[in-house]
């Protein structure tokens, strides 16, 4: 008679072993003929017996034992399961397996990082007859099984079968850990065979005891040694509760802990796990010892912990907790790296790094000599504003060799999620720390320098406001207790030095500028890029391309082509681009071996970089009434700007265009408010204005133009028009106008008067305002042009109009 191997749709777990129902498959309990023989795949077990009728989760890890699964489960889903003579033997033969075993159907395969995790269902009793395969792994002729009943008039094992389940009913209930449920099964098998066999599977008793088991086949006798193993445990189990009654008055916390840790370890033992959800606690609960957490972050670190260790590793929120403790572990608490400030040195690595700059150094000196005579003291945070490619990265990465920190660079570029700042919240899986947070653990110290690059580009969305957020991060008097949100405690940010980079202040909110001192970068003069690019560019560039100076060689009048035919910009940054380009190509023909050595000359510039990118603008060639010569910022530096005005004949209209914005359109029209009004004092007839039409043009209409220093260049077109004088081609002009006439303070005063040497300009009128910027221009600046402050509109005029052209 063969087994009966569901229990009428019941379902229970009890330890290790599930009772097998249909709801555990995709289908029906197997029911093999007993005798036959088949062919089956051999799966060996190191300490573990699967008896018929019940359900058993195996982690399968073995190379062997993984290929069988992938190789045998796509045929069928049955196997041979057989208990190791030998649990340490990894790849056993037939001496080295029992001959008893169970057909297994697998019922559920769940893939992990280390192994696969199947679900399996003991379908009935075997022996393996024969192997018929050893290598990738064992397959054998194996016969099933059927168990021997006792006759239905044997009095004497039907009273043997009741005192079992008797015994059963008694044991369970003097374990609390059982479940109702468990119970509530028990009481409904009535099949004898799986009755032995449940609970065979379910005592906790040594291993070799339940393999004798699994072997007999009559099931009185499996009666019989179950009612022995029954009365043991019972006499175990009394005495337990009697010891827990006893002693629990006097049961420590500790004490209770290590009972419980050691339930625990049995019970991952009998399912196949190999306790290491427990040492990676105790290795955590160490790592954070040694981090130095404060007290808060040391209650949060233990309430984490304790969820830590009831927590199941296949639980998602497992992983969720390891990853926060691992980040608390490993953030820099109390670590810092030593700061030595030697102003010497520090002079000597931006002088090495840098050329120019000598304002911007000697700021960035006076900040270290603050930080040598107050290393604990709130230090300014510096914002470093100029164009793209004038160095601002670099002298973050000068100011940390200086002070023997590390450094580290936070691109802020087209941010709009809030928690790239503050961290995300630990309520999904994948949440992680801000970017801050993340950094500092990177570099494992509290203390580094963080440039906080292109901080003008943050933006904002419906995820909140990253700008914002910034306002903690660089106060001094906020940042001690930063709290990022995924680590949800404190964490002090002001032994960080900040450095934030930016190319315009137009677009830093207004509470975010406050914080930080500006430090202007400007662009370069091309004496300045000439000397950057000998001293730094061109031995940089051959390095990078494995030349020698021998091999190549720059002469000045190749590099100055470079800068005025193919970039244009204020930095350097382009510059570089266009010499790598040119050393490729003589790095090149020395690789085809089609010359040994190459000076670059203009005409070497232009047969490889083609013909010139830009034509700059430059002074005018004639003067005519009318057009003006005005100066321009941009973020690529300063430009000269050519003004047109002309007048035909009309009522008086006014046309704009260029693609001027609203500032521009409106210092235009004030500029010709302010010509009308003066209109007697120039010599202009003030019937000229409605009899005429008035086009004012700015050249270059595709690029965007707006901004109010354009003003007295403005006026001075429109004046000059109507009053028939030209504007000598010498001259540019930058600052605002009133319709009082006066002449407002501009910006970008270094960049214009570049641009203006640049194109050949001799002279610069500027607002008498920014005379006190002078001192900051350039030497070759300064040397070269002439500087005309003027207070009004009357000044421009007197510097800037030839005498009145002749009426023909």
């Amino acid at each position: 008679m063969t087994d009966t191997l569901s229990l009428k749709g019941a379902e229970t777990t009890a330890a290790t072993t599930s009772v097998a129902s249909s709801a555990d498959a995709d289908g029906p309990p197997v029911t093999l003929v007993p005798g036959a023989v088949e062919v089956l795949p051999i799966l060996p077990l190191r300490d573990t017996v699967l008896f018929p009728g019940t359900i058993m989760p195996l982690s399968i890890g073995r190379a062997s034992s993984l290929q069988l699964l992938e190789e045998s489960l796509t045929q069928s889903k049955l196997l041979g399961l057989v208990l190791q003579k030998d649990k340490e033997s990894e790849n056993p033969s037939l001496e080295h397996l029992h001959e008893h075993g169970v057909i297994g159907r697998v019922i559920r395969m769940i893939r992990q990082d280390k192994g696969v995790v199947i679900l399996v269902r003991g379908e009935q009793r075997m022996r393996i007859k024969q192997v018929t395969q050893q290598e990738p792994f064992m397959k054998a002729e194996v016969e099933t099984l059927s168990s021997q009943m006792p006759s239905k008039d044997d009095d004497m094992a039907e009273a043997a079968v009741r005192n079992l389940r008797e015994s059963a009913e008694k044991l369970l209930s003097l374990r609390p850990e059982v479940s109702d449920e468990v119970k509530a099964v028990f009481s409904t098998i009535e099949d004898a065979s799986t009755l032995t066999d449940i609970l065979a599977a379910n005592l906790s008793i040594e291993t070799e005891a339940k393999q004798k088991l699994l072997e007999e086949t009559h099931v009185a006798r499996r009666v019989a040694a179950l009612e022995v193993h029954l009365h043991n445990q019972l006499h175990i189990a009394d005495l337990q509760s009697k010891l827990r009654e006893n002693v629990s008055s006097e049961f420590s916390e500790a004490q209770k802990r290590a009972y419980l840790r050691e339930q625990l370890r049995a019970i991952q033992k009998e399912l196949g796990e190999d306790g290491s959800g427990e040492e990676q606690v105790e290795d955590l609960r160490q790592r954070l010892d040694k981090a130095g957490l404060p007290e808060k972050a040391k209650m949060q670190a233990d309430r984490e912990l304790k969820r830590l260790e009831i927590i199941p590793p296949q639980s998602p929120d497992h992983s969720v907790i390891v990853n926060y403790l691992e980040t608390l572990a490993e953030l820099p608490w109390n670590v810092l790296s030593d700061e030595k400030v030697d102003l010497h040195k520090a002079q000597e690595i931006l002088d090495r790094d840098h050329y120019g700059l000598a304002k911007v150094k000697k700021r960035l000196i006076e900040y270290l000599a603050v930080r040598k005579l107050n290393p604990t003291g709130r230090g300014a945070i510096l914002c470093f504003l100029g164009p793209p490619g004038v160095g601002k990265t670099s002298l973050g990465q000068s100011i940390a060799e200086a002070l023997g920190r590390k450094f580290a660079r936070i691109s802020l570029g087209g941010l709009r999620d809030e928690s790239e700042i503050r961290g995300h919240r630990r309520t999904y899986i994948g949440s992680m720390p801000g970017r801050l947070i993340q950094e500092l653990k990177r570099l494992g110290t509290r203390n580094p320098v963080l440039m906080l690059d292109e901080i003008d580009k943050l933006g904002a969305d419906f995820r909140g406001d990253p700008a914002s957020a910034l306002l903690e991060v660089l106060d001094p008097r906020q940042n001690q207790e930063f709290t990022d949100r995924y680590i949800d405690v404190p964490f002090d940010l002001s032994q960080i030095i900040f450095i934030a980079t930016c190319n315009t202040l137009d677009s830093i909110p207004a509470p975010l500028r406050d914080r930080m001192e500006i430090v202007e970068l400007s662009g370069y003069t091309e004496r300045e890029k000439l000397n950057i690019a000998k001293n730094y560019i061109v031995k940089r560039q051959l390095t990078e391309h494995g030349l020698t100076e021998a091999q190549c060689t720059w002469s000045d009048e190749a590099i100055e082509r470079v800068i005025e035919d193919y970039t244009r910009e204020a930095g350097v940054r382009n510059l570089e681009r266009q010499i790598a380009s040119v050393t490729r190509h003589i790095a090149a023909g020395i690789a085809k071996e089609e010359i040994t050595e190459a000076k670059v000359t203009p005409g070497l510039v232009r047969e490889s970089l083609g013909p010139p990118a830009f034509v700059r603008e430059s002074k005018l060639q004639t003067s005519t009434p009318g057009v003006v010569t005005g100066l321009a910022y941009t973020t690529a530096g300063g430009e000269v700007l050519h003004i047109e005005a002309i007048k035909f004949p009309g009522k008086g209209g006014f046309t704009l265009t260029g693609q001027l914005g609203d500032v521009m359109k409106e210092s235009v029209r004030a500029a010709l408010s302010l010509v009308r009004s003066r209109a007697a004092q120039l010599g202009i007839d003030p019937k000229v204005f409605d009899k005429n039409e008035v086009h004012v043009h700015v050249p270059a209409g595709a690029v965007p133009k707006d901004g109010p220093s354009a003003g007295i260049a403005m006026f001075t077109a429109l004046a000059s028009l109507f009053s028939n004088r030209r504007v000598s081609k010498d001259v540019a002009m930058t600052g605002e106008v009133t319709l009082r006439g006066l002449v407002l303070p501009i910006g970008g005063l270094k960049e214009k008067s570049i641009a203006a040497l640049r194109a050949g300009i001799k002279t610069i009128i500027i607002p008498k305002l920014n005379e006190k910027d002078v001192p900051d221009l350039p030497d070759e600046v300064r040397q070269r042009l002439k500087i005309i402050p003027v207070e009004t509109v009357d000044e421009v005029l007197a510097a800037a109009l030839e005498p009145a052209a002749k009426t023909v």
